[in-house]
Order: C-alpha cells, then structure tokens, then sequence
C-alpha cells in the first residue's frame, strides 16, 4: 500500500566487503554538516546585512528621543539664561540659575527620597521656578519636601561663603549672599512660597502674616508690580479657601509633636539662612561688584 512501511526478508548471501567502504561514509557526513553550519552563517550574514539600515535608523531614532527629552528639561533653563544674561551679564545669570537649580534639586530629590514621582525642574524667567511631584499623604513629609528647597539652598550658600572667607573673593561672597536672600524671601510664610507650604503643616492662618511680610517687603524693595501680581494670583485660592473653613485632610493626622517638628526645622533654616545673609553680604561691603 502507498506509505506503507516494506521490510526486506533475509537473504542467505552474506554481506560483502568493499574496501575503503567505511573510510568514505564519515568524511560525506562531516561534509554535509559543514556545508549546513556554512550555510546558516552566510543566512545570519546576508540577514543582519538586509536589516543592518534599520538597525541604524532605529539607533538614530533612539538618539532623537534621548535629545529630545532632555531639550524639552532643559530648554526653559536655557532660554532662563539667554534672558538674564542680555539683562543682567553672564556671570550674574549663571549665580541666579545656580541658586534656582539647587534650590529645585532639594525638592526634587526630597520627592524621590520619599518615594514619590517627581519631574525635573522647570524655569520661568524673571519668575523663578518650579518642581513638580505627587503629593505625599503626610502633612508633615508635605512641610519637609517644601523645606527641602530653601535647605539645600542654605548649604549652597554656607559653601560659598567658606569659600569667599578662605579665598578673600568678593565674588564668593555675593554668590552666597545672593542664594540667601532668594531662599530667606522664599520661606515667607505664605502661599505660593515654600513657606506657605510649611506653615500650612504648623497652624495655616499664620499666612495673614506671610502677606504683610510680602507687602512690606515689595515696597521697601521696589519688587516689580507684575511679580506681586503674580504670586497675589497664585495665592488668593489658598487664602479664600482657608477663609471659607477648608481644611486639609491630612491635618487630621498631624500630631503636635509633628508641628513642633516642623516649626524647628523652618525657624532653623530660616536662622542660618539670616546669618549667611548677614555675614556674606558684610564680606561684599565696599567691594566692587564683582558681576
């Protein structure tokens, strides 16, 4: 039958022996398992040589994203800097965004230290800037991660000011002098500073005192009306809803011991911030400036 299997029947002759029989039946074998492998190799070669643009390209594309992720976290620092130097020189827009970029890095890591997602900071010119993360479920993290900024803040310009002392440097000196005040008028005890945020954590109509500290010190220093517009519009809903009786959820939570905590931690970052601020900008007294 078609397909079937046949099997031969015995015969009675014996098997007979042809010289070099066994000799050529390995060699054929070895040859046809060479020309396989030889065979799969030069498929492998003729296939990464067909995709080899492709590989290419996809690489290209890979570069492409990796720039255009990092332009789209660092074009607002970039037109930050183009903007304050034509305004105010190259070496005083590099202390500015110093300043402003370890300030945001506080936060920033203060968010990953906690586990939670953060983005990496973003600059507004003439504005400042800003981080973005999600909001912890404790109040009292919620005050240390806005308390992160004006710390880290504070380290930049206790490093600074040894640096001026050691080196005698009056551009140290104002570099330390600069970081303190910028992080010193951020701990302002009112929204939409870090110091609102921290205050919120201690006893929030704390703010009312926040607005008149901002008030007095936009007229002593002549703080452009369109920045006290701004922050007045960033901080008005926080304020009404305070007003109104909203509370924060999380308050429910906060212990008194945790306010204590973080009314310890604003005052003594606030203290040593005042103290360099003091210190550095006596070490610039009568110096040129050095921008």
């Amino acid at each position: 039958m078609p397909g079937t299997p046949r099997t031969m029947e015995p015969r009675d002759e014996q098997p007979v022996d042809r010289p070099g029989d066994e000799k050529n039946v390995t060699p054929a074998r070895g040859n046809n398992a060479a020309r396989n492998a030889g065979a799969g190799a030069v498929g492998l070669a003729l296939l990464v040589a067909k995709f080899k643009g492709l590989i290419v390209l996809l690489l290209q594309f890979k570069f492409l994203f990796v720039f255009a992720k990092v332009f789209a976290l660092s074009w607002t620092f970039l037109l930050s800097l183009w903007l304050y130097v034509l305004f105010f020189g190259w070496r005083f827009a590099i202390v500015i965004l110093l300043a402003l970029a370890v300030h945001e890095l506080g936060h920033y890591f203060a968010f990953r230290a906690y586990g939670l997602e953060a983005r990496l900071p973003q600059f507004i010119p003439f504005l400042g800037a800003y981080t973005m993360g999600t909001p912890p479920d404790d109040l009292e993290h919620d005050a240390y991660i806005a308390l992160a900024g004006p710390l880290t803040g504070l380290a930049l310009a206790a490093l600074c000011f040894g640096i001026g002392s050691f080196l005698k440097d009056p551009f140290w000196m104002a570099v330390a002098d600069v970081s303190a005040f910028l992080n010193l008028f951020n701990l302002l005890p009112m929204v939409p500073f870090d110091g609102g945020r921290v205050i919120a954590a201690v006893w929030p109509p704390l703010w009312i005192l926040g607005i008149a500290g901002f008030v007095i010190a936009a007229i002593a220093w002549h703080i452009p009306i369109i920045f006290v517009i701004v922050i007045g519009a960033l901080g008005i809903p926080a304020i009404v809803a305070m007003w109104r009786g909203h509370v924060d959820p999380r308050a429910a939570t906060l212990t008194v011991a945790a306010r204590v905590r973080v009314s310890i931690s604003y005052v003594g970052t606030a203290l040593g911030l005042l103290f360099i601020l003091s210190q550095a900008h006596v070490g610039t007294s009568g110096a040129v400036t050095p921008w």
